[in-house]
């Protein structure tokens, strides 16, 4: 029965694909399966997926297409979040089962952040298919990195299905020395501006994999009909907080507050659309962050009834902007308060501690992003060597 509903699962995939190349509409990478079948037939291949590695609006997981396309799959890598996507961030992720294919999932966040030597020495190739958001500090990029890494030392093939950026812009500061972490592995600015593939191309291109390794056999599985700037909903959460397309476009102007005593709607069913802090003078909008299964277990201010604005319906357009940053800081009037003792972690998700000194120093926003500028136009110029798509 199961091999059934697979095998129409499949023939509804190859409709919708021709279908969707007749309508000139996005293919995914994920959604060429000629191609990929052509890639990985006769091979044994291990899968770094989760909850959003579906067919574009059909809810069918690129897992089961491939085994039932006959794809030796023999390891499944999960990332933050794990393999269904339902962990809180920074929880540790235990090696499992898959309970569908049998297939073992290991856990490559937390103390292991790459396949080790062993568990890829019968593989001969890994296929990344996980929907990015576009700035450098969502962690599926640094997995990436490191996957690429584990691919290179040990001769691997690495192919990446490739995926729209829903946050497609390129702006903030850079990553400097001194401020690598698991939330900005590489020199790239706080919203890149590629796809995962074309991130991966400049990853392998710039020589950005550790020393000792020139860089990985890799293969980008293009999409079709699609080109930078084209607008993209995306059909699955790709992870616990981020639920909704305004949480996505949002996300990277708020994360900052991760690293400060303010809430921004974790604990809430509109997470990253939301901030506030337990002092009326932050605003008229009131909520109570809780525990929420599926969202978040222990958020900032737990049962504590916060003051703040709600984003909810804010006409954003998406990128970048500094002013909730901003706005709050001054509304707190207390350095120590705002960044809460956390002022290292603020400036590993900033990628440098230029910012928090910026705003302590009362720069406004215009004044922070012209310090942006040179490196920005320099790493554009770098961009465009590794673009796939028109712009």
């Amino acid at each position: 029965m199961r091999k059934a509903i697979l095998f129409i699962g499949m023939v509804l995939c190859l409709c919708g694909f021709l279908a969707a190349q007749d309508k000139g509409e996005i293919v995914l990478g994920a959604e060429r399966m000629d191609t990929i079948t052509s890639l990985l037939n006769g091979k044994k291949v291990g899968l770094v997926i989760n909850q959003t590695s579906v067919l574009h609006d059909r809810q069918i997981h690129l897992l089961d297409t491939l085994v039932d396309a006959g794809i030796q799959v023999k390891l499944i890598f999960a990332p933050e979040h794990g393999f269904r996507g339902t962990a809180d961030a920074g929880e540790e992720i235990a090696n499992s089962t898959d309970p569908r294919t049998g297939i073992p999932i290991v856990s490559i966040y937390g103390k292991q952040k790459a396949p080790t030597d062993q568990q890829l020495k019968d593989l001969d190739a890994v296929v990344f298919d996980i929907q990015d958001v576009g700035t450098r500090f969502y962690t599926y990029i640094s997995t990436m990195h490191y996957v690429m890494e584990a691919c290179a030392e040990n001769g691997k093939e690495f192919i990446v299905l490739d995926r729209p950026n829903p946050n497609d812009f390129v702006d903030g500061p850079m990553r400097k020395p001194g401020f690598r972490s698991f939330v900005g592995t590489d020199p790239i600015p706080l919203l890149h501006g590629l796809t995962i593939g074309e991130l991966a191309r400049m990853i392998n291109g710039e020589g950005w994999l550790k020393s000792g390794v020139n860089s990985c056999k890799l293969r980008v599985v293009e999409m079709l009909n699609w080109k930078h700037g084209d607008p993209y909903w995306l059909p699955v959460k790709p992870s616990p907080n981020l639920p909704n397309d305004q949480s996505v476009r949002l996300y990277p102007s708020l994360c900052f507050f991760e690293a400060t005593p303010f809430s921004i709607g974790r604990g809430t069913y509109h997470p990253f659309q939301m901030i506030g802090y337990p002092d009326e003078k932050f605003g008229d909008y009131t909520f109570t962050p809780t525990p929420i299964q599926g969202f978040d277990m222990n958020p900032q201010q737990k049962n504590k009834l916060c003051y703040g604005v709600n984003l909810q319906e804010y006409p954003f357009e998406g990128g970048l902007t500094l002013r909730f940053v901003l706005d709050f800081y001054h509304k707190s009037g207390d350095n120590a308060k705002f960044f809460f003792s956390r002022a290292k972690w603020f400036d590993l998700l900033a990628g440098t501690d230029e910012l928090r000194k910026q705003i302590i120093a009362g720069m406004t926003e215009e004044e922070i992003r012209a310090t942006w500028q040179a490196d920005l136009d320099e790493y554009k110029t770098m961009r465009k060597k590794y673009l796939l798509y028109e712009e």
